[in-house]
């Protein structure tokens, strides 16, 4: 027998009426041709990376090379040291997550269950800072690390890393969710603030934690034009390395060899992201502000 989680929102009745199938039809063509529409470009990649340079200029160009030509993949490794780029994403992306987690957790904590005078004007006024385009503090930004000295390391990332507004906001709305009762019982055994947020607040806000985790792989894995105003060769993450050695107007690199490098670069953060995410969309709806 069928639970009521078993049961669809339209039963085997509805399906005999011809306007529900007409619509149902529909709803299922739309769902089909945006599916298509998002993996066209990720097919497209690939095939064009394994095509030969005749057949990519071609016109009109075939969708599948006649020869696969593997030697493209091999090819790329001369244009691009990819394994010393990568390297220097996953160092970005371990440091803003550390610091963006640590810093933004115990303030999001603190302005959820402790007494912070004005808190409710501290968090309007972190949540005003959402509205300023991001643009708009890019040279506040480069000219702060340059005074500091921080141009070309990776502290240019960190640091901007711990004034994420949005990540607050999004942590303070999923602390705020979790009862104080268990806060207050924990003080009355003798635990300290800190001591709730490491034993209470960080195990149940795992949900949302995972989602920033995932936000932030994307961030530092999409990211070219922030990398590229701050870092030199040498420690350019993958995506700015790609654009500023291989996309960047005047390249003399083939096509296809271009297409091989990017075919590369789109594996991981598609394995991710198809991995992991329901919990981006579980973090997301939990975390969202509340009416």
């Amino acid at each position: 027998m069928k639970t009521a989680q078993d049961r669809a929102i339209m039963s085997r009745y509805d399906f005999r009426k011809p306007g529900v199938k007409v619509v149902y039809a529909f709803m299922v063509l739309c769902i089909i041709l945006i599916s298509l529409s998002m993996l066209y470009p990720f097919a497209n990649t690939f095939m064009n990376s394994l095509k030969s340079t005749e057949e990519f200029f071609a016109f009109p160009a075939p969708f599948f090379p006649s020869h696969w030509l593997w030697g493209n993949y091999k090819e790329s490794l001369d244009y691009l040291n990819i394994a010393l780029h990568f390297k220097n994403t996953v160092l970005i992306f371990a440091g803003n997550t550390f610091i963006s987690l640590t810093f933004l957790g115990l303030a999001a904590f603190s302005l959820a269950h402790l007494r912070v005078p004005a808190k409710k004007w501290i968090t309007l006024y972190f949540m005003s800072t959402l509205l300023i385009p991001a643009n708009s503090y890019l040279i506040p930004n480069f000219l702060n690390l340059k005074g500091l000295g921080l141009l070309n390391s990776f502290w240019a990332f960190w640091l901007p890393a711990g004034a994420n507004a949005f990540y607050l906001l999004l942590l303070k709305n999923f602390f705020d969710g979790i009862h104080k009762e268990l806060f207050e019982s924990a003080r009355i055994d003798g635990a300290s603030e800190f001591r709730s947020f490491l034993s209470i607040a960080v195990p149940l806000s795992a949900p949302i934690l995972v989602t920033l985790v995932l936000l932030g792989f994307s961030t530092t894995w999409n990211d070219f034009y922030w990398s590229s105003l701050v870092m030199q060769e040498d420690k350019l993450p993958l995506a700015a390395a790609i654009y500023t050695k291989i996309i960047y107007p005047g390249s003399t690199i083939n096509w296809n060899v271009r297409f091989a490098i990017l075919s590369m670069t789109l594996l991981p953060p598609l394995i991710v992201f198809l991995f992991f995410q329901r919990y981006i969309i579980s973090g997301l709806s939990l975390g969202a502000v509340k009416g």
